[in-house]
């Protein structure tokens, strides 16, 4: 029986698919067969392969879907290598809908590695190990993605492939920012901007870019021109129908909250590209936050995080920006409790904000300490005693000017009678 009369009889019995495919893949080459005949059973272990590894992606098999791309090998040394990059490239890709299969999947990578080492399959090979420190900072294994980031630089500088080079100086700025090594990722992001910027940078990648460029100066609380960048990668991803829009769309919102405008979360969904996704959990739960902003109201926001918990906390950029907000709002809740009293019950002051009396003490603590009102904590008594602001006393800065005034007077004199003598 032919490869492709297999391929046929595989697609009418579905129970018996896995075996016939992998029959398929374990045909030998017959030496009596002619160049067209060869050419159609290869295309035929092509299909076989593509289709046992969308089964085993259907059952969440990552290990079968690991022994595929393994027993791919064979069947890759005789194709193409753009062909074979492409296929293992689509093999990998059925990982992502297995869920917890990160392991599974950096073992097939380094395996795969080696093997693109041993056949000397370079461009494979960065292609892999780009992918392989892509996983490694999605499971925060910072430090051999830094270290497989470098060599893999090295390496590249001196090949000049200059989109390889724009997407891994990407990958550098991200795994930076995951250390909080925030001009480092600002270095790496110029990097990829430079080697971007003299090829034609396919939209995914700009948009990519255009994201990185958005938390980095989110990061530096220049949320306005953080807006500008997410919305140039949420047009450009809602474009190409990719999934990342609801990503940029998220962060675009959260900077309107983050800038005290959180009347604007309404308005934003409105306009044409975001309208499809405004019924999403995703975006009611950014929608949520923005009430509970607006209202300044610490207890909504605490219920906001709790409801939409995995929405609001999967994320760490958002995560960080949130925690901040929510010690801001924590903040400003304090003032305005403690601004009629010059003494005050610390047990008064947490029973308002609804929260524990030991983290409002540390807060009060903290907001003295950084002045931003004047204070004392009477720990004896369990009061805040609130002070008035202090009015600056000059006198000892005019002092200290008068002085150095008087001291260019003695210098001058000294210098006239040097001159006379």
């Amino acid at each position: 029986m032919s490869t492709a009369d297999l391929i046929t009889q595989a697609e009418k019995e579905p129970k018996n698919a896995e075996k016939i495919y992998k029959q398929i893949l374990e045909t030998a080459a017959n030496q009596n067969e002619t160049l067209a005949e060869h050419s159609q059973v290869l295309r035929d272990q092509e299909t076989a392969l593509l289709k046992l590894g969308v089964l085993y992606r259907d059952q969440k098999n990552a290990q079968g879907l690991a022994e595929v791309i393994t027993l791919s090998r064979s069947f890759m040394s005789s194709t193409a290598k753009a062909k074979t990059a492409k296929l293992i490239r689509t093999l990998l890709d059925f990982f992502n809908a297995i869920p917890n299969s990160h392991q599974v999947q950096i073992q097939t990578l380094n395996d795969n590695i080696e093997w693109a080492k041993e056949q000397k399959r370079i461009f494979l090979k960065h292609s892999l190990e780009t992918r392989l420190a892509g996983l490694q900072l999605e499971t925060q294994a910072y430090k051999p993605a830094l270290a497989l980031i470098d060599t893999l630089l090295t390496e590249l500088r001196r090949l000049d492939d200059k989109m390889i080079l724009t997407e891994v100086h990407l990958l550098e700025s991200r795994v930076y920012r995951g250390v909080g090594n925030l001009p480092k990722a600002k270095a790496a992001l110029t990097s990829s901007r430079t080697a971007a910027a003299s090829i034609y940078c396919p939209p995914l990648l700009q948009a990519a870019l255009d994201l990185q460029s958005g938390v980095l100066h989110a990061e530096d609380k220049d949320y306005t021109t953080a807006y500008s960048y997410f919305y140039e990668a949420f047009e450009n991803l809602s474009a190409q129908g990719d999934e990342g829009a609801l990503g940029a769309l998220k962060y675009m919102l959260l900077c309107k909250v983050m800038l005290n405008l959180p009347e604007d979360v309404t308005s934003l969904l409105t306009i044409k590209l975001a309208a499809k996704y405004a019924q999403l959990r995703e975006v009611e739960s950014m929608r949520a936050i923005a009430r509970a902003h607006q209202e300044r109201n610490l207890a909504e926001f605490e219920k906001a995080l709790r409801d939409y918990r995995e929405e609001l906390s999967s994320d760490p950029t958002i995560r960080s920006h949130l925690a901040a907000l929510y010690d801001t709002l924590l903040e400003q809740n304090l003032l305005r409790i403690i601004e009629p009293y010059s003494v005050v019950e610390i047990e008064y002051v947490a029973h308002q904000v609804g929260q524990g009396r030991q983290s409002v003490e540390a807060k009060l603590s903290q907001m003295i300490l950084d002045k931003v009102f004047y204070g004392v904590l009477d720990q004896g008594r369990g009061c805040l005693l609130v002070f008035d602001e202090p009015e600056a006393d000059n006198s000892y800065g005019a002092a200290i000017e008068t002085l150095e005034q008087v001291g260019k007077v003695v210098q001058s004199l000294y210098a006239k009678t040097v001159k006379i003598a």
